[in-house]
């Protein structure tokens, strides 16, 4: 049973909120249910090395979509070309240790979006194993929702008085339900509600707030219509729109996404290489020449000082022929699916001229579920109960290192698998072996020596966190997921 009192993100305890099952919060009243945000103004909580405090900031959250740790040139790339991305690192702070909230796509954005990880958030994989409903796309995959009683970013910022935006896949709810971006928080939204269906990217249909948005240029098998274009210009309109009051966008392209299409092969179109590696390179080259775009047009509205820009991936590459040709992983062990570094390890990039020094490098580690209590504090509201910290003075440059905490990861697949980072230690239970593995990631992020036994105390002291590490879910009980695979 959960209790009626939780920790809050800052380490305060506060009665838990309620709300009725399927009702929103009027907008009237959304300042009592996120916990009484505490500044409307123009400065945050967050302050500098000089005690100065920090305004409060745009922010414009851009996710690619199985971009993996090795795929950007600032991460040791050699054959994709990312000049935007390159330069948005040397402009900004590049971490080396950001971690996503799962190794595939919808727990990682619920981890994003609620400051929650796997072990307590309503998404531990794509598609419950009980419960839900079948959405009509496609080969009638059960789906589940965002609830009405869930707290996102869109609505703490919403709540501080932001404009608030989101383009591209959500994966999160579908039509007609309470997990949909218009009843989560956002103001605006454009997209795919559907991860299967954010796979298609000459699509025939887009969601735009809660009604569905015709792309005739894709209809009777024409491909006139790129998605992720169509996202790009979105995005660019918002900022022009909303240019004069603090905005949040929420930017969440599909690409590179594990299907790959591409309007054009440019600039490898006569490389000596496999017709999918074209591809895939010249999927990441177009995201990276968009994310120019729109760091291009922050800076012609001289709002590049006062706004916060924070570039991601969903979760790692998959372990395909396409991306092995790149060394998508970076030399990390795993891919897309897996609680190795290669599943969960991104790149993470995050530029504030001023405010974020510029040309850093940082492998202080964190993860999704951060986001949510930073923005909180950058934005002056009070975060609801998560199990992220605030990580705003590791961005501004005001410490270098955060308290040592377990960061924790699950994933149901033939039963229950966990993850957990330590310090230095990364731990990991695959499902049906007992016994933990334990790698220094201090020396060996491949994770290829199983430390385990020499090293009893630590696995002792991670195995004690496991036992009120999580909640059991009743949308993917371990012994019916054990039984599903």
């Amino acid at each position: 049973m959960r209790s009626n009192r939780e920790s809050l993100c800052d380490g305060v305890t506060r009665p838990e909120p309620t709300r009725r099952s399927g009702q929103r919060a009027a907008p009237t009243v959304a300042l009592g249910l996120l916990w009484l945000c505490t500044t409307l103004g123009a400065s945050a909580a967050a302050g500098n090395e000089r005690g100065q405090p920090v305004p409060r900031p745009n922010v414009v959250f851009i996710l690619a979509d199985d971009l993996g740790y090795g795929d950007l040139g600032c991460y040791g790339q050699r054959l994709i070309q990312t000049p935007r991305l390159d330069r948005m690192a040397r402009e900004g702070t590049r971490f080396t240790q950001c971690y996503a909230g799962s190794p595939v796509c919808a727990p990682s954005r619920d981890a994003l979006m609620t400051g929650r990880h796997t072990g307590h958030s309503r998404f531990r994989d794509n598609s419950p194993r009980v419960g839900g409903v079948v959405e009509e796309h496609p080969q009638g995959q059960r789906r589940l929702w965002l609830e009405a009683e869930d707290v996102t970013a869109a609505e703490v910022l919403k709540s501080a008085g932001y404009v608030t935006g989101a383009v591209g896949k959500w994966g999160l709810g579908e039509a007609g339900t309470a997990g949909v971006p218009n009843r989560q928080g956002f103001d605006e939204w454009f997209g795919y509600l559907n991860q299967n269906h954010a796979a298609d990217y000459y699509t025939t249909y887009l969601w735009k707030n809660e009604s569905r948005y015709e792309l005739a240029g894709n209809r009777d098998g024409r491909r006139e219509q790129y998605t992720h274009d169509l996202f790009t210009e979105f995005a660019l309109d918002f900022i022009r729109r909303h240019r004069h009051e603090p905005f949040f966008l929420y930017v969440a392209y599909t690409i590179p996404h594990e299907k790959l299409e591409v309007p054009e092969l440019e600039p490898y179109a006569e490389r000596p290489w496999p017709e999918l590696a074209k591809v895939y390179a010249a999927m990441i080259t177009r995201l990276d020449r968009d994310v120019g775009r729109l760091l291009d047009l922050l800076g012609e509205l001289g709002l590049e000082s006062s706004t916060l820009v924070f570039f991601s991936s969903d979760n790692g590459a998959p372990r395909k022929a396409s991306q092995e040709f790149f060394s998508s992983g970076g030399g990390l062990r795993g891919g897309k699916g897996e609680l190795f570094e290669g599943g969960l390890r991104v790149p993470m990039i995050v530029r504030w001229p001023g405010k974020v020094p510029a040309g850093r490098v940082s492998d202080v580690p964190w993860y999704f579920p951060d986001v949510l209590p930073t923005l909180a504090t950058l934005a002056g509201a009070r975060a609801p109960a998560c199990d992220g910290v605030d990580v705003s003075k590791l961005l501004t440059g005001a410490r270098d290192t955060l308290p040592a905490r377990f960061l924790y990861w699950e994933y149901p697949k033939r039963g229950l698998n966990q993850a957990v980072r330590w310090k230095n230690w990364k731990a990991i239970r695959l499902a049906g072996e007992p016994k933990l593995a334990l790698f220094d990631l201090a020396h060996d992020p491949a994770e290829q020596h199983d430390l385990a036994a020499a090293r009893p105390a630590v696995v002792s002291r991670i195995e004690k966190f496991l036992k009120t590490a999580r909640r059991e879910s009743p949308h993917w009980p371990s012994e019916v997921a054990a039984r599903a695979e």
